[in-house]
């Protein structure tokens, strides 16, 4: 399962594709004050990025993978998107 969708938290594991997006928009309807975990995700579409930037969800870990850290800390500079609660790992 490429999320797993807890009561307060959504964790993304490895790779995530564009078949999440409307998942994910869904449970994060329900669910507006959960924080994403993005600690064991290697991959993420675009189209689930452009989900949490506009949703302004917060991050509360960033992706241990390094390109992806990087691309996704530039994204939400770039786009003033969702804070970044924690960037350290857990």
């Amino acid at each position: 399962m490429p999320i797993e969708y807890l009561s307060d938290r959504a964790v993304f594991h490895e790779r995530v594709p564009a078949e999440e997006a409307e998942g994910l928009l869904e449970w994060l309807q329900d669910h507006q004050k959960a924080v994403m975990d993005l600690g064991p995700c290697a991959h993420l579409h675009t189209a689930i990025l452009q989900i949490l930037l506009c949703a302004l969800c917060p991050i509360g870990v960033l992706p241990r993978e390094p390109r992806l850290r990087a691309w996704l800390l530039s994204s939400i500079r770039a786009e003033e998107g969702p804070p970044v609660v924690s960037r350290q790992d857990r």
